[in-house]
């Protein structure tokens, strides 16, 4: 009967009905609910009557609950449009406004209720401490507008000293940063101002500082990010972008990337994402915005430089779904430009050629593969596919060399990027014998360009077999080629071959010995300073492949001089070159991931007569901690930190392993900290691939066990490093990652109230708790450890005081056989008993209490003994009902015979069992010596 009714009333289109229901609603507390009720009043009113305006009130109400002050300000507006002054929607809009900190608006709606509603008593305190905030905020404006007005004199007149202006511009920055400088500038028109001023301006650093000021304007504010677009639009700063000067190329790019983060709520936080609600009202600019970006990768007239950074933008961007920029790439054809900028050569000469640092294939590649990566279904994927498949024929109907050409550099790039996409288009009819092909002729353009797509083809097995059946003999001719580019190109690629048979000593796809002479050839190329560097880039990445070969790793660690030129070479920070120097790295310090050996499965294996991979003795553990210490002392830290700027997350876990990989070392752990190291593993452990952060959070685990965490973590980074800390007590952890967690979080516990407070909001105790209770011996001390660091917060406190066992556990720990886990608990549960009556009670909750007890007071271990005393002299000393439970029990005369101790070292726990007796005195529980019984006296 019920359900028709309310069927037939919606049907009917009864908007008070709805509106009570939403009453109703509202007085529960179910904010969704009211809300969909108002909203389907308002829907099903449809003239602008005063009952419409009730009902945008009443979601107004809604809005304000669930804290969201925009839609709150808008509701109010539209139920004011249909009745002028209404004091209830003036109040909540005024409420919203101040919540927004629009004060000023704000306080002309207190006003204005004032005023109408003279009598309102509820409007009285608002207006007073709005009518406050308000002359403050004017006495601010005054002084601000006064700085700002002094700052223009002078930064926006060419004729003023050049040292003037510049510190004008850096002070109109500064305020810029602050809230109420930015909105008084806005307001005087900075925009424009600095919009002429860079169109003439000459200096470096007053030209800079006029950019950063816009990108200080636009954050956080979409009104001013908005208005900014409006009066210069994305092509200015595209404008800006275009140069060679990295100072400005950067800063051109924070401020579009600023914009993006205005427009769909991003902060410049690792963590941080896109509000998919303001995405879709921004949705036309957001749009906008990719669409310029990847219109401008192929201009002819931009820089290499800001090609690149134009890339990164994309990339950093693409995996946001909210964003939807990965599929729309492919929607408004922007693969096909990204695909021209993967195809191009710096040694192109054609009028139509781009201009390209050594860096932009590389940087190519990683946005082609994080488009792809963000492909999350099939069709998405086979769209993708089918876009890069049409570039491909587009390319190949046109005869000339010059297509061919730029096809295979093409696929080479893709091979580097989404290696799935690339070898999809490799496996396509007449494609690898077009390489071949290319790689026979006698143009050195074609055989450099073949030679690098077979080496970049030679990824899969199935491949390395088809290319060293048809492409070794080829390869062995272009080595013996005049010119060093085609024959150091044609060296990795043997090398690649050569290595295919991994870590596995048994494979040798070529004969014994070649893999020393091909790295000895790599190593001419590498330290020969008459070569180019993109000679010695080449020569690294022919390592990366043979030093799979412990032989080869060996050799290489030993001879400084190529070393020093590797690392050299990754300091550069060219972005071609940080594969080559980074899986070196890894594969020198064993980094790679290993396969775990299990006993049965080999025995099957041998069972079954299947292939089983035997490791080389040269990778035994001592001879890679020989390696890593020389790489350490060599300063491979410092390469790493610069490598680190990659935006592709798989090199960056590359990165972690090594990193990891040292601080396993403890010895090296310090050198890691020292060269800044630490700094570049935490954004690290907080984004990138699953292996890559966990990679990270172990190696930063590591070094807080080792070094203060005030010294390895200085200031904000001892709470930000918690995060990733806690990411490694998972199940899909090793018990290693667990137990070199808990050890760093015990050191972070001890350093202030601040840092316990963020593991404890990041969840920590919990989770930490879970390990106090496990089987593993060594993750039960470790976890207690921590607890004991952790129960000095008394929000930890709070938590143990409540109803659950969590004292009653801490109790049982005290007699763990394992002394470490037992002393920890001993003290956690004396420190949580010293400031807490609560937990003192809770002692006497397990049956085995008194036992606990005995085992601790009578500890031969001075430590635990002393422990224990304190624990029964702070339950003494709690209240008169856990002193008397103590009292009748034998605990007594313990604590009698611990007073009269008299062995060296045990003074603090003779102290305390007298201190725990007078406690007992005090409450009249016991009678002092000497003092007779009135009773007893005749």
């Amino acid at each position: 009967m019920t359900n028709s009714t309310a069927t037939d009333c919606e049907s009917a289109g009864d908007p008070q009905t709805w509106k009570e229901k939403g009453n109703v609603a509202f007085k529960n507390g179910d904010w969704d609910e009211a809300y969909r009720c108002y909203t389907k009043a308002i829907k099903q009113t449809k003239d602008d009557t005063s009952e419409k305006a009730v009902y945008y009130k009443n979601r107004a109400a809604v809005h304000l609950k669930k804290n969201e002050y925009n839609e709150a300000h808008s509701d109010c507006t539209s139920a004011l449009d249909i009745v002028p002054n209404d004091p209830k929607a003036l109040f909540r809009r005024c409420q919203a406004l101040e919540a927004l900190e629009k004060y000023e608006e704000a306080y002309r709606d207190a006003r204005q209720i004032h005023t109408v509603d003279p009598g309102n008593k509820a409007i009285q305190p608002i207006l007073e401490r709005l009518h406050a905030v308000v002359q403050d905020r004017l006495v601010q404006n005054a002084q601000t507008s006064n700085k700002v007005a002094q700052m223009f004199k002078y930064a926006f007149d060419i004729e003023v000293d050049k040292e003037k202006r510049e510190t004008a511009m850096n002070n109109l920055l500064v305020l810029a940063r602050e809230k109420a400088g930015a909105e008084v500038m806005y307001k005087e028109g900075v925009v424009q101002k600095i919009s002429s001023l860079l169109k003439i301006e000459k200096n470096k650093d007053i030209f800079l500082g006029g950019v950063r000021i816009i990108g200080e304007l636009c954050k956080n504010s979409v009104e001013r990010t908005k208005d900014v677009l409006q009066v210069v639009g994305v092509p200015w700063f595209l404008d800006i972008l275009n140069c060679k000067d990295e100072a400005q190329v950067n800063a051109a790019q924070y401020c579009m990337q600023t914009i993006l983060n205005s427009l769909s709520g991003m902060e410049n936080k690792p963590d941080s994402k896109p509000q998919p609600e303001l995405c879709k009202e921004n949705k036309m600019e957001i749009d906008t915005l990719l669409t310029c970006l990847l219109y401008a990768t192929t201009s002819r007239t931009i820089t290499g430089l800001a090609r690149d950074s134009l890339m990164e933008l994309i990339t950093r961007n693409v995996h946001y779904s909210a964003l939807d920029w990965a599929e729309r790439v492919v929607e408004i054809r922007g693969l096909h430009r990204l695909m021209e900028v993967a195809s191009e050569l710096e040694e192109y000469k054609y009028e139509s050629a781009m201009e390209i640092t050594p860096s932009t294939r590389t940087i190519a590649s990683v946005c082609l593969s994080r488009i792809y990566e963000n492909m999350y279904y099939d069709e998405a994927r086979q769209r993708f596919i089918n876009s890069v498949d049409e570039y491909v024929k587009d390319k190949l109907i046109t005869p000339d060399i010059e297509s061919k050409v730029r096809v295979v550099v093409a696929l080479t790039t893709l091979l580097l990027g989404p290696l799935d996409v690339g070898n999809t288009i490799v496996s396509r009819e007449g494609i690898m014998e077009m390489i071949l092909v290319m790689a026979g002729t006698e143009d050195v353009l074609q055989q450099k360009v073949a030679c690098e797509c077979i080496i970049a083809a030679a990824s899969k097995k199935d491949k390395v077999r088809s290319i060293i059946t048809q492409g070794v003999d080829i390869l062995k001719r272009l080595y013996q080629s005049k010119n060093d580019s085609i024959r150091v190109r044609a060296l990795v690629g043997l090398c690649k071959l050569g290595s295919s048979g991994g870590t596995d000593a048994s494979i040798r796809p070529f004969a014994d010995g070649s893999t020393t002479k091909l790295a000895e050839a790599c190593r001419r190329f590498l330290i020969n300073p008459a070569k180019d560097r993109d000679m010695r880039r080449w020569a690294v990445e022919g390592l990366s492949y043979l030093t799979l070969d412990a032989d080869v790793k060996e050799k290489l660690i030993e001879d400084r001089d190529a070393l020093r030129a590797m690392i050299e070479l990754a300091k550069t920070g060219d972005q071609s070159a940080v594969y080559g120097c980074v899986t070196t790295l890894v594969n020198l310090a064993n980094a790679y991931e290993k396969q775990e050996v299990i006993p049965e499965m080999i025995e099957l294996a041998k069972f079954s007569k299947h292939h089983i991979p035997e490791e080389h003795e040269l990778d035994d553990p001592d001879f890679v901690a020989k390696r890593l210490e020389v790489l350490a002392k060599e300063g491979v830290t410092s390469a790493l930190v610069v490598l680190s700027k990659t935006e592709s997350q798989n090199t960056k876990e590359l990165i972690s392993r090594v990193f990891n990989a040292m601080c396993c070392q403890k010895e090296l752990r310090g050198i890691v900290v020292q060269q800044g190291g630490a700094k570049v593993l935490l954004p690290m452990a907080l984004e990138g691939t699953e292996k890559g952060k966990k990679q990270a959070a172990q190696a930063l685990a590591r070094i807080g066990i080792t070094i203060n965490p005030e010294v390895a973590f200085p200031g904000q980074r001892c709470a930000e490093v918690i995060r990733p800390l806690l990411s490694l007590l998972s199940l899909d952890c090793s018990a290693l990652e667990n137990f070199e967690s808990l050890l760093a979080l015990c050191n972070l516990a001890g350093v202030n109230e601040t840092v316990r407070k963020r593991i404890i909001k990041e969840g920590g105790v919990p989770k930490i708790e879970n390990y106090m209770y496990e089987e593993h011996e060594m993750l039960r001390r470790a976890a207690t450890q921590a607890m004991t660091n952790l129960i000095v917060s008394p929000d930890v406190v709070k938590i143990y005081e409540g109803s659950n066992d969590r004292t009653k556990l801490l109790v049982l720990l005290c007699s763990e056989e394992d002394e470490e886990t037992s002393m920890a608990a001993a003290g956690a549960l004396a420190m949580l008993t010293s400031v807490s009556k609560k937990a003192c009670k809770k002692v006497f909750e397990p049956e085995s209490w008194l036992e606990v007890l005995h085992q601790l007071l009578a500890n031969p271990k001075t430590d635990i003994q002393h422990r224990g005393v304190v624990i029964v002299h702070n339950m003494m000393r709690s209240c008169k009902e856990v002193a008397e439970k103590l009292i009748a029990t034998d605990i007594m005369e313990l604590l009698m015979a611990l007073s009269t101790i008299h062995e060296e070292g045990k003074e603090k726990v003779r102290e305390y069992a007298g201190e725990a007796l007078k406690a007992a005195e005090e409450w009249k529980l016991i009678k002092k010596p000497g003092e007779d019984d009135e009773d007893d006296v005749e």
